[in-house]
Protein backbone atom coordinates (compact mmCIF):
# COMPACT_ATOMS: atom_id res chain seq x y z
CA UNK A 1 0.00 0.00 0.00
CA UNK A 2 1.86 3.18 -1.05
CA UNK A 3 -0.34 5.87 0.84
CA UNK A 4 -1.00 4.02 4.39
CA UNK A 5 -1.96 7.64 5.65
CA UNK A 6 -4.48 9.81 3.98
CA UNK A 7 -5.11 13.12 5.31
CA UNK A 8 -8.07 14.99 4.14
CA UNK A 9 -9.07 18.72 4.49
CA UNK A 10 -12.52 19.68 5.72
CA UNK A 11 -14.27 22.73 4.48
CA UNK A 12 -14.31 22.08 0.17
CA UNK A 13 -12.95 18.57 0.21
CA UNK A 14 -15.33 16.69 2.65
CA UNK A 15 -18.14 18.67 3.14
CA UNK A 16 -19.72 21.82 0.89
CA UNK A 17 -19.49 24.54 3.95
CA UNK A 18 -18.10 27.60 1.44
CA UNK A 19 -21.63 29.40 1.28
CA UNK A 20 -22.16 29.11 5.49
CA UNK A 21 -18.46 30.38 5.59
CA UNK A 22 -18.71 33.08 3.21
CA UNK A 23 -22.03 34.18 4.71
CA UNK A 24 -20.59 34.25 8.52
CA UNK A 25 -17.92 36.28 7.12
CA UNK A 26 -19.71 38.79 5.82
CA UNK A 27 -22.11 38.84 8.56
CA UNK A 28 -18.87 39.42 10.80
CA UNK A 29 -17.98 42.38 9.25
CA UNK A 30 -21.82 43.86 8.99
CA UNK A 31 -21.64 43.65 12.60
CA UNK A 32 -18.19 45.83 12.75
CA UNK A 33 -19.03 48.17 9.95
CA UNK A 34 -16.07 47.60 8.05
CA UNK A 35 -16.35 46.84 4.56
CA UNK A 36 -18.26 43.61 4.06
CA UNK A 37 -15.64 41.32 1.19
CA UNK A 38 -17.16 40.29 -1.99
CA UNK A 39 -18.09 36.49 -2.21
CA UNK A 40 -14.73 35.57 -4.17
CA UNK A 41 -12.27 37.47 -1.61
CA UNK A 42 -14.51 35.62 1.05
CA UNK A 43 -13.85 32.31 -0.39
CA UNK A 44 -10.57 32.78 -1.26
CA UNK A 45 -9.10 32.56 2.40
CA UNK A 46 -11.01 29.68 2.99
CA UNK A 47 -8.30 26.57 4.34
CA UNK A 48 -6.65 29.14 6.49
CA UNK A 49 -7.04 29.53 10.27
CA UNK A 50 -9.40 32.07 11.65
CA UNK A 51 -6.70 34.41 12.21
CA UNK A 52 -5.20 33.90 9.24
CA UNK A 53 -7.95 34.67 7.01
CA UNK A 54 -9.41 37.20 9.15
CA UNK A 55 -6.03 39.12 8.50
CA UNK A 56 -6.03 38.62 4.93
CA UNK A 57 -9.17 38.94 3.90
CA UNK A 58 -9.78 41.99 5.54
CA UNK A 59 -6.22 43.72 5.93
CA UNK A 60 -4.76 46.05 7.73
CA UNK A 61 -7.61 48.92 7.93
CA UNK A 62 -9.32 46.50 10.07
CA UNK A 63 -6.39 45.91 12.27
CA UNK A 64 -7.84 47.38 15.55
CA UNK A 65 -10.86 44.54 14.51
CA UNK A 66 -9.45 41.35 13.81
CA UNK A 67 -10.38 40.09 17.08
CA UNK A 68 -13.78 40.81 17.24
CA UNK A 69 -14.11 39.75 13.59
CA UNK A 70 -12.79 35.93 14.36
CA UNK A 71 -15.08 36.73 17.21
CA UNK A 72 -18.56 37.52 15.14
CA UNK A 73 -17.62 35.17 12.39
CA UNK A 74 -17.17 32.01 15.51
CA UNK A 75 -20.64 32.70 16.79
CA UNK A 76 -22.19 33.60 13.93
CA UNK A 77 -21.10 29.72 12.56
CA UNK A 78 -21.41 28.01 15.75
CA UNK A 79 -24.67 29.60 16.40
CA UNK A 80 -26.54 31.56 14.07
CA UNK A 81 -26.42 30.66 10.32
CA UNK A 82 -28.56 28.08 8.94
CA UNK A 83 -27.12 27.89 5.47
CA UNK A 84 -26.41 24.39 4.66
CA UNK A 85 -23.62 22.19 5.03
CA UNK A 86 -23.51 19.11 3.12
CA UNK A 87 -21.58 16.37 2.47
CA UNK A 88 -20.05 15.88 -1.25
CA UNK A 89 -22.12 13.18 -2.55
CA UNK A 90 -20.05 9.84 -2.01
CA UNK A 91 -17.70 11.17 0.58
CA UNK A 92 -19.13 9.28 3.49
CA UNK A 93 -19.20 6.19 1.78
CA UNK A 94 -15.58 6.79 0.46
CA UNK A 95 -14.57 7.26 3.92
CA UNK A 96 -15.66 3.87 4.97
CA UNK A 97 -14.22 1.90 1.98
CA UNK A 98 -10.75 3.30 2.64
CA UNK A 99 -10.80 2.88 6.32
CA UNK A 100 -12.19 -0.79 5.47
CA UNK A 101 -9.11 -1.26 2.94
CA UNK A 102 -6.61 -0.03 5.86
CA UNK A 103 -5.75 2.90 5.69
CA UNK A 104 -5.07 5.38 8.34
CA UNK A 105 -7.28 8.23 8.16
CA UNK A 106 -6.82 11.58 9.61
CA UNK A 107 -7.81 15.73 9.04
CA UNK A 108 -6.14 18.83 8.69
CA UNK A 109 -8.42 21.78 9.04
CA UNK A 110 -8.64 25.35 9.18
CA UNK A 111 -11.45 24.84 11.05
CA UNK A 112 -11.51 25.21 15.02
CA UNK A 113 -11.23 22.14 17.21
CA UNK A 114 -14.71 23.25 18.32
CA UNK A 115 -16.23 23.59 14.68
CA UNK A 116 -14.32 20.41 14.23
CA UNK A 117 -15.33 17.95 17.23
CA UNK A 118 -19.07 19.66 16.15
CA UNK A 119 -19.22 18.50 12.59
CA UNK A 120 -17.60 14.30 13.65
CA UNK A 121 -20.26 14.46 15.91
CA UNK A 122 -23.31 15.76 13.51
CA UNK A 123 -21.89 13.28 10.75
CA UNK A 124 -20.96 10.33 12.86
CA UNK A 125 -17.69 10.22 11.15
CA UNK A 126 -15.30 10.52 14.08
CA UNK A 127 -14.38 7.36 14.80
CA UNK A 128 -13.11 6.95 10.83
CA UNK A 129 -10.32 9.49 11.46
CA UNK A 130 -7.24 7.78 14.02
CA UNK A 131 -6.36 11.27 14.63
CA UNK A 132 -7.54 15.01 13.67
CA UNK A 133 -5.74 18.29 14.12
CA UNK A 134 -7.32 21.93 13.67
CA UNK A 135 -5.67 25.47 13.19
CA UNK A 136 -6.27 26.40 16.58
CA UNK A 137 -4.69 23.59 18.22
CA UNK A 138 -1.21 24.59 16.24
CA UNK A 139 0.08 26.54 13.18
CA UNK A 140 -2.34 27.33 10.71
CA UNK A 141 -1.90 26.19 6.86
CA UNK A 142 0.55 26.35 4.93
CA UNK A 143 2.94 25.20 8.40
CA UNK A 144 3.64 21.52 7.75
CA UNK A 145 2.74 21.55 11.55
CA UNK A 146 -0.23 19.66 11.49
CA UNK A 147 0.84 17.43 8.84
CA UNK A 148 3.82 16.56 11.12
CA UNK A 149 2.30 15.63 14.28
CA UNK A 150 -0.09 13.15 12.51
CA UNK A 151 2.96 11.36 10.64
CA UNK A 152 4.41 11.32 14.07
CA UNK A 153 1.18 9.97 15.63
CA UNK A 154 0.68 7.26 13.49
CA UNK A 155 4.77 6.29 12.71
CA UNK A 156 4.48 7.14 9.08
CA UNK A 157 6.73 8.88 6.63
CA UNK A 158 6.07 11.26 4.08
CA UNK A 159 6.25 8.94 1.19
CA UNK A 160 3.53 7.02 3.49
CA UNK A 161 1.46 10.05 3.51
CA UNK A 162 -1.22 11.87 1.13
CA UNK A 163 -2.82 14.70 1.65
CA UNK A 164 -5.98 15.71 -0.16
CA UNK A 165 -7.01 18.74 -0.47
CA UNK A 166 -9.40 21.90 -2.56
CA UNK A 167 -6.82 25.02 -1.56
CA UNK A 168 -3.51 26.02 -2.47
CA UNK A 169 -3.08 25.90 1.46
CA UNK A 170 -3.16 22.29 1.39
CA UNK A 171 -1.11 21.63 -1.17
CA UNK A 172 1.54 23.67 -0.08
CA UNK A 173 1.38 22.46 3.33
CA UNK A 174 1.85 19.24 2.06
CA UNK A 175 4.90 20.34 0.08
CA UNK A 176 6.13 21.66 3.22
CA UNK A 177 6.20 18.39 5.00
CA UNK A 178 7.72 16.55 2.02
CA UNK A 179 4.03 14.83 2.08
CA UNK A 180 2.83 14.10 -1.91
CA UNK A 181 -0.60 16.41 -2.37
CA UNK A 182 -3.79 15.57 -4.36
CA UNK A 183 -6.04 18.54 -5.49
CA UNK A 184 -9.98 18.16 -5.71
CA UNK A 185 -11.75 20.30 -8.59
CA UNK A 186 -14.89 21.29 -6.59
CA UNK A 187 -13.31 23.18 -4.33
CA UNK A 188 -12.31 26.66 -3.53
CA UNK A 189 -9.94 27.07 -5.73
CA UNK A 190 -9.33 26.08 -9.47
CA UNK A 191 -7.15 22.91 -10.38
CA UNK A 192 -4.92 25.19 -12.64
CA UNK A 193 -4.11 26.81 -9.33
CA UNK A 194 -3.61 23.41 -7.18
CA UNK A 195 -1.34 21.87 -9.66
CA UNK A 196 0.92 25.03 -10.42
CA UNK A 197 1.43 24.17 -6.73
CA UNK A 198 2.56 20.94 -6.88
CA UNK A 199 -0.99 18.60 -6.62
CA UNK A 200 -0.03 15.29 -8.78
CA UNK A 201 -3.67 15.82 -9.61
CA UNK A 202 -7.05 17.60 -9.18
CA UNK A 203 -10.33 15.18 -8.73
CA UNK A 204 -13.39 15.84 -10.13
CA UNK A 205 -15.52 13.89 -7.38
CA UNK A 206 -14.26 12.30 -4.32
CA UNK A 207 -15.64 9.02 -5.60
CA UNK A 208 -12.47 9.09 -7.44
CA UNK A 209 -9.96 8.55 -5.05
CA UNK A 210 -10.15 4.76 -4.65
CA UNK A 211 -9.19 4.07 -8.29
CA UNK A 212 -6.50 6.79 -8.21
CA UNK A 213 -5.09 5.06 -5.24
CA UNK A 214 -5.12 1.63 -7.43
CA UNK A 215 -3.63 3.16 -10.50
CA UNK A 216 -1.27 4.40 -8.09
CA UNK A 217 -0.19 1.66 -6.70
CA UNK A 218 -0.26 -0.22 -9.81
CA UNK A 219 2.28 2.38 -11.86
Amino acid sequence: MKYQLIVFDWDGTLMDSEARIVSCMQQAARDLGVAVPPREQARDVIGLGLSEAVQQLFGAQAADHWQALAEAYRHHFLAGNQAPSPMFEGAREVLGDLAEAGHYLAVATGKSRRGLDRVLEETGLGELFIITRSADETFSKPHPQMLLEIMEYVGLEPQQSLMIGDTEYDVQMAANAGVDALGVSYGVHAPERLLAHGARHCLTDIRELPGWLAETVAA
